[in-house]
């Protein structure tokens, strides 16, 4: 009598699938579960929405509660959204919902995806910087002393109190022999300055100036503008109509300057995205944008969630910009390099 014998495998009797087999039979299962392309519809849903407020953010409305320009403001944190709808996906077992998630996660990349590689460079022959540095600051000496030791050649300041104007110029002078304060911002130089003025921004009292540094590569006409503070409020939504009337008068005045070569320094209370500020980005490049890296984020300076302090140039050309440590101000303050 012949026995056969067989090992015992725990399968059934048979060895090891193939990778291949395993593949089929995932294939074979996914096929069976018609519910896979049914379920998480509203989810899809989601994903094509955030996609359609990336691509046409320009056209949201800001005739109810500045939504146009609040969305704009931290347009770039709608990424978050990207992996709670990927887990909800997979909680689903939704290949719907999975596959309409690669449309923001693309068009997000495709966006930003440039503000996340280092642009910077070396060289350059001029150094700003700017800060907020807040009126309630405690520490307005130590303050300066910091930005100043960014190696910066020119600082601008705003939110300048005239209780401590004399404390911010005591700190200054020894590193920068020419400066001018005009109402609550100034600015301070290595290079003589001239032709100073007070610039008008619609606010009925002066938060923006205008100056001529003479360079050793030449004259370049500096701006200085603190624009107005927005609110986030739920009866009134963002409250930026005085900011824009202002972004508005500050655009016009950089439009009318002489000199071909101008930077912008200061708190504008806006991002680069916020198509209310259009009459000062359209005509001028940030040095971040250009030549920074990743988001530079300047406030709020505990926790920076959008770049509402801005170096921004024109005949200029940006070599590298980036933010600086903080201070006892809440923004942080931010320099760039640059080639005259």
């Amino acid at each position: 009598m012949v026995q056969a014998y067989r090992a015992d495998t725990g399968n059934g009797g048979e060895g090891p699938q193939p990778s291949g087999s395993r593949f089929r039979d995932l294939r074979d299962r996914l096929a069976r579960d018609r519910g896979i392309w049914r379920r998480g519809i509203v989810l899809a849903g989601c994903s094509v929405l955030l996609t359609f407020v990336m691509l046409l953010h320009s056209h949201i409305p800001n005739t109810i509660g500045n939504l146009g320009s609040l969305t704009e403001t931290f347009l770039p944190w709608i990424a978050l959204f990207v992996p709670v709808l990927l887990v909800l996906g997979l909680v689903r077992r939704s290949a719907t919902a999975l596959i309409a998630l690669l449309l923001p996660a693309v068009v997000w990349f495709n966006v930003f995806g440039g503000l996340l590689t280092d642009k910077s460079g070396g060289g350059g022959d001029l150094t700003v910087a700017t800060h907020n540095v807040n009126a309630d600051n405690a520490d307005p000496s130590g303050t300066a002393q910091q930005v100043a030791g960014s190696g910066a050649d020119v600082i601008a300041l705003q939110e300048l109190p005239a209780g401590q104007v004399k404390t911010y110029e005591s700190a200054l002078a020894a590193r920068f022999p020419y400066h001018s304060v005009q109402g609550t911002v100034g600015l301070w130089s290595k290079y003589p300055i001239s032709d100073t003025r007070p610039v008008d921004i619609k606010m009925g009292w002066v938060r923006a100036m205008r100056t001529t540094v003479a360079t050793p590569e030449g004259k370049v006409g500096f701006f200085v503008a603190h624009l107005p503070s927005v609110r986030v409020k739920l009866h009134a939504g963002f409250t930026a109509n005085q900011r824009d009337k202002s972004a508005d008068a500050l655009g016009a005045a950089i439009a009318d300057e002489r000199l071909d070569r101008v930077v912008l320094l200061g708190d504008l209370n806006g991002t680069m995205n916020d198509r209310s500020l259009n009459a000062v980005t359209s005509q001028m490049r940030s040095t971040q944008g250009a030549a920074g890296d990743g988001f530079g984020f300047s406030w709020p300076a505990s926790f920076p969630m959008a770049r509402i302090d801005q170096i921004m140039v024109k005949g200029v050309d940006p070599v590298s910009s980036w933010t600086l440590p903080a201070t006892d101000s809440d923004h942080l303050p931010i320099a760039a390099r640059v080639r005259l």
